[in-house]
């Protein structure tokens, strides 16, 4: 049986830091380990199918630094599609809510690429919304 751990503590520590940052609860050091995560060859399809690259990303994150106060996001249906000595893809569903009760229900697909020195980036990212 193939071993997606590795894979899924990187999902869950990016979405904590992302919580965090989102939330306003991380000190600014935090934008730079975060970004660090991602692949300069970074691309996302968002949940309303427009794409974005890591300069758009880190635009991004940077403009959404402690703007979702009491940002939670629950993590659930972590998945293995593939795994390679390159990498893996995983799937997840992600559930936010914030303070003003804003709720946001999600799945994703991560491409996410291993280094030759055991480092892990996400490499590539596909978010679609869940009906409600």
């Amino acid at each position: 049986m193939t071993d997606y751990t590795p894979y899924f503590n990187e999902v869950t520590q990016t979405l904590v830091d992302i919580e965090q940052w989102f939330s306003g609860t991380a000190d600014k050091g935090v934008l730079t380990q975060l970004l660090a995560r991602f692949s300069p060859q970074f691309s996302m399809i968002v949940p309303g199918g427009n794409a974005l690259d890591y300069p758009g990303l880190s635009e991004l994150f940077d403009k959404l630094g402690g703007a979702r106060p009491g940002l939670r996001i629950g993590l659930s249906e972590l998945r293995g599609i593939d795994q390679h000595a390159s990498g893996a893809t995983v799937s997840y569903r992600e559930l936010q809510s914030d303070a003003s009760g804003v709720l946001n229900d999600r799945r994703a697909t991560a491409v996410i690429e291993k280094l030759p020195s055991g480092a892990l980036l996400w490499r590539h990212l596909h978010e679609t919304y869940c009906q409600g």
